[in-house]
């Protein structure tokens, strides 16, 4: 069986997407739209598919999956239409930027039947999954502590930052998903502190640019995750899972791993100074992850699920932030 893809949004992402189905034997992409058509063509041309618009790619034959790429405004909308034509769906985080709003998508969801998978990436990433399984596996005994470091080289532009939810709902939800993923349990009660300190524009755009967050289960397990909007060094993405019986680290990653000494002591290359060439290999996996759930009809993962349970985390961090308070995940839920 060859899997059926069509491409919601042709731009940087999907661009990133469409290279990934192109590597994987079983799947092809036969359609993709975009409101920008020069960007629709471009990738048609490059992985000889057609340009399509969103109508036509609802009315396609023998169409298994499409993997959306649009704003976050239209996710929602878009998710609802396809799983309820049968079809299993891909799709960029968040599912919206209301947890109402999730809520009723995914109800849509579970009515259809069908996968929906979000893309929270860095669960693929190699080094990440390895710690994972690691955990999994019994090595660290019990976690008691996980520490998740994200930083990025710089400011995103000040026009996406009005559109993104603000940096807990942006960026700091990856954090949010991995610290899921790691601690094995939900959380139970958040404590964030916010500060602008790279750029006092962001305050005037109803944003932070740097973030700390605490997090505790209700058996006690700590998850601590520092974000911030500046790292003069590159894209700093690291973290460590403390347990009960040792240590697991994954650090940071470097397009060339070598170490240079000499009289003038030991030497790196400097970091990814970008997050499509830092998860490159995460994007691949996760795009195989959702062509392999298509072929093998199994539960999709990052599920709609862990998207809305994210995101509830990222408001117990902004009610916390704003309010200068712990905040139990019972107030948001």
């Amino acid at each position: 069986m060859t899997v059926k893809l069509a491409l919601l949004g042709a731009g940087r992402i999907g661009q990133v997407h469409a290279h990934a189905i192109s590597g994987i034997r079983e799947a092809t992409l036969v359609a993709v739209a975009d409101p920008l058509e020069t960007a629709a063509s471009a990738v048609a041309h490059k992985y000889n598919c057609q340009v399509a618009s969103i109508d036509e790619i609802a009315g396609m034959e023998g169409l298994n999956g499409v993997l959306i790429c649009t704003p976050t405004n239209t996710h929602a909308d878009l998710i609802e239409r396809f799983a309820r034509l049968g079809k299993a769906v891909f799709c960029e985080k968040p599912v919206d930027l209301d947890l109402q709003r999730v809520k009723t998508c995914l109800e849509v969801v579970r009515e259809a039947g069908t996968p929906l998978m979000l893309g929270f990436n860095r669960r693929f990433d190699p080094h990440f999954a390895a710690v994972r399984k690691a955990v999994v596996d019994g090595r660290v005994g019990t976690v008691e502590q996980v520490s998740i470091t994200s930083r990025d080289p710089g400011l995103p532009p000040f026009e996406y930052i009005d559109v993104s939810g603000g940096i807990f709902r942006d960026m700091t939800i990856h954090d949010f998903d991995i610290a899921r993923f790691l601690l094995g349990e939900e959380v139970a009660s958040v404590q964030a502190t916010a500060s602008v300190l790279v750029d006092p524009r962001v305050a005037e755009h109803d944003d932070f640019d740097t973030v700390t967050v605490v997090m505790t289960t209700a058996d006690g397990k700590q998850c601590t995750i520092q974000n911030s909007r500046r790292a003069a060094y590159g894209y700093d993405q690291r973290l460590e899972v403390f347990g009960s019986t040792g240590m697991l680290t994954a650090e940071n990653q470097r397009p060339v791993s070598i170490e240079l000494a000499n009289s003038d002591g030991f030497t790196r290359p400097q970091l990814h100074d970008f997050f499509m060439t830092r998860y490159m290999d995460a994007y691949a996996a996760e795009i195989r992850a959702f062509v392999d759930t298509i072929l093998e009809g199994t539960i999709a993962s990052p599920s709609g699920e862990d998207g809305l349970l994210a995101l509830a985390l990222a408001e117990a961090a902004i009610k916390s932030a704003k309010e200068g308070r712990k905040v139990q995940m019972s107030e948001i839920h």
